[in-house]
């Protein structure tokens, strides 16, 4: 029987930070995961793949659209789909290898299979338990599929078959207008695919600032997306490897269907918390199956913590990183902490979509008076060089203090430009201390100094 004072269940963003930042706090560790690989989804089947398959589809549209305007003449390549999935696999490989890297530098043992907590103080993997102080539960979230949808990893995927199709589907319907279904529908739509996106509700990206959805909303149109809004999905039948896709308007709760060579079913992710054996234990969850943890991320057994996806808040791997930080601290006996009003999201599609902190909607529900600075990057020298003019910069400050409650960007490397703004509001900053931050010239990020200019005398540029 092995002894540690901490186990961590789980490899993904959350789970390997953890057991990587205990042990640079001192502490004997060992990480559990059952993959083959290290990373978790992020790194094996989401974030990761789904970014390279961004990154070459955004440079195989460049080609078609905007190479022959710059002077680059020639024939836009065409696309070897297996060569594109080597690609992306052997991204998937460097990041995966190199947290193993890292797990042998930092002393982390990685202990090989699922986990099941049969007692506090022990874990069991397979046949060998395995005793520890300290149990962290960061074993991520799955696909949270509809009733009457049957995913089949083929015909009706989710993000992970989305990501290893054999052949580019010639109609592609996504079930769902989130993160997930419009980055991989800019994917194939770029790829060539007809795409439909079918969203229960009324609009697309739920709790985004409402400006900043509809103008993406107008974009994605524009790139070829189409969207049937407020449209209630009955199910999915599957023949011949062909798919029709069922829904009833919400607003006359009229009947209809869609056909499509493959389905993604993108409508959210629930935990994954099976086989831990959490119940017997007598570990408290939601009735959304989270698990309830304090402020110190533990729960209401004594030495069994949770972190990343498995709890309440944003399903985000830096949301999950930072929390890893956090209660590899608090184990320590130090004061681990996040800062959940300024947590970052950002939608990868081209352009770029990030947001930090309140939106208007959240401002006006609150009764806060604010003032909002905008900033068109049609008026970024730097952006109009690079057929990237689409798109505003929109900063939310306190009407009395000035200082930033929160930012919303769509348009070029957004989310690279909003950490600015994140670093200014840890910090407590008013919009003109970002206005009077000198920035370089020519650069996406002056848009950002402007939006904050906009806050009070007003922008120089527009």
């Amino acid at each position: 029987m092995s002894s540690y004072d901490v186990i961590v269940i789980g490899a993904g963003p959350g789970g390997y930070v953890c057991a990587i930042r205990c042990a640079q706090l001192g502490m004997k560790v060992a990480c559990v995961e059952g993959r083959e690989t290290l990373g978790g989804t992020c790194l094996n089947v989401g974030c990761i793949p789904s970014k390279a398959m961004l990154h070459a589809t955004h440079l195989l549209h460049e080609a078609e659209h905007n190479f022959g305007t710059m002077g680059l003449k020639g024939k836009a390549p065409s696309v070897d789909w297996k060569q594109m999935l080597a690609y992306k696999n052997d991204t998937i490989a460097q990041n995966t290898g190199g947290i193993e890297f890292l797990f042998k530098k930092n002393k982390v043992d990685w202990i090989k299979g699922w986990a099941t907590i049969p007692q506090a103080g022990k874990v069991k993997v397979g046949d060998d338990v395995h005793e520890a102080k300290h149990i962290v539960v960061a074993t991520g979230s799955e696909a949270a599929i509809l009733p009457g949808v049957e995913v089949d990893e083929k015909t009706v995927v989710t993000s992970t078959g989305a990501l290893e199709l054999g052949k580019i589907p010639k109609t592609l319907v996504v079930i769902g207008a989130g993160v997930i279904g419009l980055e991989l529908g800019s994917v194939y739509a770029r790829l060539g695919a007809d795409v439909t996106v079918v969203e229960y509700l009324d609009g697309i990206t739920p709790g985004m600032d409402a400006e900043i959805a509809r103008q993406f909303q107008k974009m994605l149109t524009k790139q070829g997306l189409k969207f049937i809004l407020g449209a209630a999905v009955q199910g999915v039948a599957v023949k011949s490897s062909k798919a029709t896709v069922t829904y009833k308007l919400r607003k006359d709760d009229s009947e209809h269907a869609l056909k499509a060579d493959t389905v993604l079913v993108a409508t959210g992710r629930k935990p994954f918390t099976e086989g831990l054996g959490l119940d017997a234990l007598g570990v408290d969850v939601t009735d959304r199956g989270q698990v309830k943890t304090d402020r110190k991320y533990a729960t209401n057994v004594a030495g069994i913590y949770a972190i990343g996806d498995t709890i309440t808040g944003p399903m985000l791997a830096h949301k999950a990183e930072d929390e890893g930080m956090a209660v590899a601290e608090v184990i320590a006996g130090q004061h681990g902490h996040v800062n959940y009003g300024v947590i970052p999201g950002v939608i990868y599609t081209h352009p770029e979509v990030a947001n930090v902190g309140e939106t208007e909607e959240t401002l006006k529900e609150q009764g806060r008076a604010y003032k909002v600075g905008k900033f068109p990057f049609m008026g970024n020298a730097r952006a109009k060089a690079n057929f990237a003019g689409e798109g505003f910069v929109k900063i939310l400050a306190d009407k009395e203090t000035d200082r930033i409650l929160g930012a919303h960007i769509i348009g070029p490397m957004a989310g690279d430009l909003i950490h600015e703004i994140c670093v200014a509001m840890e910090f407590g900053a008013a919009a003109e201390d970002l206005a009077r931050t000198c920035h370089a010239h020519p650069t996406y990020s002056e848009a950002v100094r402007e939006a904050a200019l906009a806050c009070g005398d007003g922008a120089i540029h527009a």
